[in-house]
């Protein structure tokens, strides 16, 4: 289902020690399976996929989002980061580029709210919304991230004063922890249906949890076997060896970083994969990036970014390596027609397949930034479905906890996204922050 080329790197690690990182790597691996490694109380998602189709938790995912569909036109989701981040990556990826124009009632478009603090952006959407029939989902562990709570505060007011409480309770969706914090606290009081974010599954590991799949789902996408693509590849991902591309895929990024690359590039060729990338960004950045240490994961979308991007890569500072995504068939077909006064000189081309002159773009970028001596990893999956990418995220997710074992950091906090909340708090005046304000603002 997935295949990992990394043959047109070798020539880029003539002084590596291949066995000392083999070794890091079979430890890796071993600590994850064993759960013996840093941040083992948050490996709850190794075992998501085989959990979610073993127990009823889908049908009541499906039961809620048919009742979402059937009320709405519009389904906002309000969320930030992992809250958000998964779910939209799999609806872009598989949804028509433009059902922003073809939306109703029983097929909703799915918005977003609460990932940002856009004025602008919330004044847009109200107005949106109040002429749409709409319903919300907010999703936040706590329900006192300052974005997604913000969001939800006028959201909810907004939803109360068109629909009234009563039927407001009927759109309002809370995807929250078990027992504990804000949303919860609401939740239980406005008789909200809910869904628990598990305690053993951090934020940006979470898409398969109904904090993605319930979303996904209300864009009428099959979240079984999403699931079942995801258990796939976790079968093959337990397995230690060459047959995993997990594995592979760790020890490479590993190996070329250890050489003085710091900076990969994920590199898609679908527009539909720019979220993909976005969420991968985020489940890089914030596993691997603390200590000092850490590959800054970027993303370029080919081949729109080779008229923007692709200087630098061809001839910039030669720091990064490439990631490539090549998905093998379109999911429809489209062919260049032939001209017969052929004034633009594509007669050439006609009666091949969009995709095909895609692949050719593909082929030729990788042969050109080769010559410009970039590494380039290819990872092709078949076709764009619901299976393919329930098992291209886990394997990211799995080959993500091995590459922080690998240079010994928890690949399941996040300590340095404080800094910033504790800043902002106290510039807003929020209580308990008085002593930290007045040392903020002498150094302003």
């Amino acid at each position: 289902m997935i295949t990992l080329d990394d043959k047109r790197v070798k020539s880029f690690l003539k002084e590596v020690d291949f066995q000392k990182y083999d070794t890091k790597l079979k430890k890796a691996h071993s600590s994850l399976i064993r759960r013996s490694g840093k941040g083992n109380e948050f490996l709850g998602w190794l075992d998501l996929p085989d959990m979610m189709l073993d127990s009823g938790e889908l049908t009541e995912i499906q039961k809620v989002a048919d009742r979402l569909k059937r009320l709405s036109e519009i389904v906002v989701v309000i969320g930030i980061g992992g809250s958000y981040l998964g779910s939209r990556a799999v609806i872009e990826a598989l949804g028509s580029n433009f059902k922003s124009l073809n939306y109703s009632k029983g097929n909703p478009l799915v918005v977003y709210a609460g990932h940002q603090i856009g004025e602008d952006y919330m004044v847009d959407l109200l107005e949106l919304l109040n002429n749409k029939e709409y319903s919300l989902i907010i999703i936040s562990k706590s329900g006192t991230t300052t974005e997604p709570a913000i969001a939800f505060r006028i959201l909810k007011n907004h939803c109360e004063q068109k629909y009234g409480k009563t039927e407001a309770q009927q759109r309002i969706v809370a995807i929250t922890d078990a027992s504990k914090g804000a949303l919860k606290s609401v939740a239980n009081k406005e008789n909200y249906s809910t869904f628990v974010i598990p305690d053993d599954v951090g934020g940006r590991f979470s898409v398969l949890t109904a904090v993605g799949l319930l979303p996904i789902a209300v864009s009428d996408f099959d979240v079984s076997q999403l699931c079942l693509g995801a258990s796939q590849m976790r079968k093959t991902c337990l397995e230690e060896g060459e047959n995993n591309p997990a594995m592979k895929y760790a020890l490479v990024r590993n190996l070329l970083y250890a050489q003085g690359y710091k900076i990969e590039l994920m590199v898609n060729y679908l527009p539909s994969l720019v979220y993909f990338t976005e969420w991968w960004k985020q489940l890089y950045g914030e596993s691997e990036g603390k200590e000092n240490k850490g590959l800054f994961p970027a993303g370029v979308s080919f081949s729109t970014d080779l008229h923007s991007m692709g200087q630098y890569v061809q001839q910039g500072e030669r720091h990064l390596f490439e990631t490539m995504i090549w998905v093998e068939k379109a999911q429809k077909k489209m062919l260049v027609p032939l001209d017969k006064e052929n004034l633009d000189g594509l007669n050439f081309l006609a009666g091949k397949s969009i995709n095909e002159v895609n692949e050719k773009a593909f082929i030729g970028t990788t042969m050109a930034h080769l010559d410009g001596q970039v590494p380039v990893i290819h990872l092709r999956i078949p076709e764009v479905n619901e299976k393919t990418l329930g098992a291209l995220i886990y394997f990211y997710e799995f080959a993500c906890a091995l590459s922080a074992y690998m240079i010994d950091v928890n690949p399941f906090d996040q300590p340095g996204v404080e800094d910033y909340k504790e800043n902002m708090f106290a510039m807003l005046n929020k209580p308990g922050f008085e002593t930290l304000r007045s040392e903020l603002i002498k150094r302003l």
